[in-house]
């Protein structure tokens, strides 16, 4: 599955603008092909850049979404909008047959707090680097 932005189906007349921001946020997330906090920084930047990003995922990669997503509330960087669960009809490869796979979808809006908190962890983590050391501080 892995990280990809998928092209919903084509919009209705006034719908352009909505449908076009769902497919520059959407992250479909797997749970073995990146590691965990890749996605909790790939969705900190979508939600920069776009407000919100939506978080999907199949069957095993369920628990994974929701992992991204209470690691990004607990740390006070989003407000959850909306959860979707449903379940899709998938090919088996090797039986040839339509299995039914579990499907969730997560809306994370950027909460009031987020710019400031990542701000702060930016300055945090650039200080040390950008603040002249004292001759008489000991290493």
């Amino acid at each position: 599955m892995g990280v990809e932005t998928t092209v919903a189906s084509a919009p209705a007349a006034g719908d352009q603008g909505d449908q076009a921001a769902l497919k520059k946020n959407r992250i479909q997330v797997s749970n073995t092909k990146k590691p965990l906090f890749f996605y909790v920084n790939l969705a900190k930047r979508y939600i920069q850049q776009h407000n919100e990003v939506e978080l999907s995922a199949l069957g095993m990669a369920i628990t994974t979404v929701v992992t991204i997503a209470e690691i990004l509330k607990n740390n006070g960087l989003v407000v959850e909008k909306k959860v979707l669960t449903s379940t899709v009809g998938m090919k088996d490869e090797n039986k040839g047959s339509v299995v039914q796979k579990a499907k969730i979808e997560i809306v994370l809006g950027k909460s009031d707090k987020f710019d400031t908190l990542m701000n702060a962890a930016n300055n945090h983590n650039v200080a040390p680097e950008t603040t002249p050391k004292d001759p008489k501080d000991k290493e």
